[in-house]
């Protein structure tokens, strides 16, 4: 595609040194930026900022958004379109241009450290929510970049593990929502900090440049994860565009003339980002008695900086490529409004309105897990409400990393049930166990708290069993850079919830987890409610849902196991892997397509909530299905259907039996004829093996007591095809299907054939 005259005209007067410069980022002089590209200003190039935001935008205080694993639970595009839309305004009002995230990557294994950022396991779910999050951001002239491509699906080691997966997996389960979030009009894709198969994600060509551009039609930048770069001339010929944070020790120690600032002046200019394994070396840049004559030296320049004016001089690298990495840049600008004659969509600062939609996203994603014999809703007078548990007095914003976010208000469940309960009540509260506490990045300091006594065990379990309901808060504290052990409940929650659990008083659990989580006290409580990390509004959006203010909307993007053993990537070479030829550690998908709940299903192995489980508080009916279309005619390599296109539609009667108005979240599944169905065991029919089930289309329909109401839901072509690695493409390698909709993965209702 030729460049605009205005990105022509800006080229043509750009020297070498200047396109050098706009291909890495830079210090932003007001230390906000996550990632800062300086201005030229001889040509009229703005300088442009990019701020983290999966959950909300980290520079300042900002709305805290809930984890992006509750937006997914949501099960609904619209939802996710309107946040996008209300990050991007709420990021344009603070000066930047770019929103890093969504981020699209699929929930592999619930150990890995940043799961909160991801939209589940499931391919369709996480395509459908990414690409409506994009579309939001966008729609507010802003650049949405995708993130991390591709199979960053573990914290440890990730700067240098290699994903060892195979080419079906890629094209069925971890490149859709990559797919989707550019088919969607994402402007940017961030790489990955892993390698794959061996190489860097950031210098990894076919990823790059034959899958990204030549297969799917990517016309914007691509952006390396911070510090990601390694050789800068092969990451820029296998097509990479802009490296970042592309600053060095060096640029941070000096001022514009290469003279020292001074520790004082570079801590205000210290950057978010900056690793922490460059804090040593600094201090001794800045001891009194340093004795480090070379620690300059040590100071070398990023990759980009120091690797692409060699490459250009021996023809490594060509200047139409270097022409290449900065029209795509500029001409990002243009489509923003940033440069040419475009005027930018208007934004206006609306901290009301997204305080409720964030109120909003945490109601919608809460799951109502269990609820035997109608404990949930709470009466509007319940009496003595004890509320227990680590940290039930804060609102869980978020997890550590790049996705925290210092909220511009917290409210937590403590405060929120106390507001909520009607006068004849009470809300008393003993924490019974330590905090868990929460894992910041060093701008997003802990709230100081006055000094408080230990709490004690016996406290809490005393206040149960004087109350009329318990309601026990237990989470943990996933963060970037660190893997979960396992998937226990940290500290001595577990022993608390049962202890109260045996006092007899009715105990409701809430829990604020990054995802799923062991529970070994299930059958001795009444209820169970998953609100992820719910954002600033914490409080609030649980005494709606417990009061039955609102349905409980979600339903699970993620299967929950009862042990970590359960999950496909069981030995250690899948996870965390084992240390190959090379040096590196090799993470090897052995487990192929059969990833969460398409891995329980093959294998047997019964789910402690299976894939888009959650209750309402009202009761749902189905009937009268019936299939329109045909099997996808995808017969050859040469057809390539996209992650969301669709050729038939199940349609089907919904009725609310119940006596409250709900919500249903409507789920239909393919299961392909010749393999295995409910009993669980693997298909292992020729040529290829598949799932006994995949999702393939969701819609959603709210109902009052008694109303009913005929819904249409897409089936995505994908759905009912296979990647075949031999011909290097999408086949259908079945004549029938069957169709079944219903409440998840293993409740499901009515079906129908489709096929001859």
């Amino acid at each position: 595609m030729s460049p605009s005259a205005t990105v022509a005209d800006l080229l043509d007067r750009l020297t070498r040194s200047e396109k050098l410069r706009l291909v890495r980022g830079g210090v932003d002089p007001d230390g906000r930026a996550t990632g800062y590209v300086p201005p030229i200003p001889r040509v009229g190039i703005p300088a442009s900022s990019m701020t983290d935001g999966p959950t909300g935008v980290r520079a300042g205080r900002s709305t805290a958004y809930p984890a992006s694993m509750a937006l997914a639970a949501a099960w609904d595009p619209e939802l996710a379109e309107r946040f996008g839309a209300a990050l991007a305004t709420e990021a344009r009002t603070k000066g930047f241009d770019a929103v890093l995230g969504p981020g699209v990557n699929l929930l592999r294994d619930p150990r890995c450290g940043r799961s909160f950022e991801y939209l589940g396991e499931d391919p369709l779910l996480t395509s459908s929510v990414g690409a409506a999050v994009v579309r939001g951001i966008e729609s507010r002239d802003a650049l949405a970049v995708a993130k991390h491509f591709v199979a960053n699906h573990q914290e440890r080691d990730r700067l240098t593990v290699s994903a060892e997966v195979g080419e079906r997996a890629l094209r069925e389960l971890y490149f859709p929502g990559f797919e989707a979030a550019v088919r969607a009009g994402a402007g940017g894709v961030m790489t990955a900090y892993n390698r794959v198969g061996g190489v860097y994600a950031s210098e990894h060509r076919r990823l790059l440049t034959a899958v990204l551009r030549e297969e799917w039609g990517f016309e914007g930048v691509t952006v390396s994860d911070w510090g990601a770069v390694h050789d800068g001339a092969e990451a820029a010929i296998a097509g990479l565009d802009l490296e970042m944070p592309g600053v060095s020790a060096r640029d941070l120690l000096t001022d514009d003339r290469g003279r020292p600032v001074g520790p004082r002046r570079f801590a205000r200019r210290w950057p978010i980002w900056l690793p922490s394994d460059r804090e040593d070396l600094l201090r001794a840049v800045f001891a009194p008695a340093a004795d480090e004559p070379d620690a300059w030296e040590l100071l070398r320049p990023t990759p980009f900086a120091r690797d692409l004016p060699e490459a250009l001089d021996r023809g490594a690298l060509s200047p139409a490529r270097l022409d290449e990495m900065v029209e795509r840049l500029l001409g990002r600008y243009e489509r923003l409004g940033v440069v040419g004659a475009r005027d930018r969509v208007a934004v206006e600062s609306d901290p009301g309105g997204w305080r409720r939609l964030a109120r909003e996203v945490a109601v919608r994603g809460t799951v109502l897990l269990k609820n035997a014999a109608g404990t949930l809703p709470l009466d509007a007078d319940p009496g003595t409400v004890a509320l227990l548990g680590a940290d039930a007095d804060e609102a869980k914003a978020s997890g550590g990393g790049s996705a925290a976010v210092t909220p511009r208000r917290r409210v937590s469940p403590l405060s929120g049930l106390r507001r909520r309960v009607g006068a004849g009540s009470e809300v008393v509260f003993e924490r019974g166990v330590p905090r868990v506490g929460r894992l910041p990045l060093p701008e997003v300091p802990l709230l100081p708290r006055l000094r408080e006594r230990d709490p004690r065990f016996e406290d809490a379990v005393d206040a149960a069993a004087g109350a009329d309901v318990a309601v026990v808060v237990a989470g943990d504290a996933a963060t970037e850079g660190a893997d979960r052990p396992d998937l226990s409940l940290p500290g001595a929650q577990d022993r608390l919830i049962r202890a109260v659990a045996d006092t007899g008083t009715p105990t409701v659990v809430v829990l604020t987890t990054s995802g799923p989580v062991e529970m070994p006290w299930l059958d001795a409580v009444d209820a169970v409610v998953e609100v992820w990390y719910p954002g600033q509004e914490a409080g609030d959006a649980l005494a709606r849902v417990l009061f039955g203010d609102d349905d409980p909307g979600g339903r699970l993007p993620v299967t929950f196991g009862a042990a970590a053993g359960d999950y496909p990537a069981k030995t250690r070479a899948q996870y965390p892997g084992v240390r190959g030829r090379a040096g590196y550690r090799e993470a090897r998908y052995d487990e192929g397509i059969f990833v969460g709940y398409r891995g329980f299903d093959a294998g047997g192995t019964a789910p402690l909530f299976p894939f888009g489980h959650g209750l309402s508080y009202a009761n749902f009916a189905y009937r009268d299905l019936v299939v329109d279309g045909e099997v996808p005619e995808v017969r050859s390599a040469g057809e390539s259907p996209t992650p969301l296109d669709s050729v038939a539609t199940a349609e089907a009667t919904v009725e609310n039996v119940g006596d409250r108005a709900g919500r249903e979240v409507v789920q239909a599944y393919v299961e392909p004829e010749g393999s295995v169905g409910a009993d669980g065991s693997k298909s292992t029919s020729e040529p290829f093996p598949r799932p006994p089930r995949e999702l393939a289309g969701f819609t959603s329909v709210e109902l009052a007591p008694g109303e009913s109401r005929t819904v249409s839901v897409p089936l995505a072509d994908r759905a009912f095809a296979v990647y075949d690695e031999r011909a290097s493409g999408w086949v259908v390698d079945r004549d029938a299907f069957t169709v079944a909709v219903g409440r998840s993965s293993r409740d499901l209702r009515p079906s129908a054939r489709l096929g001859e």
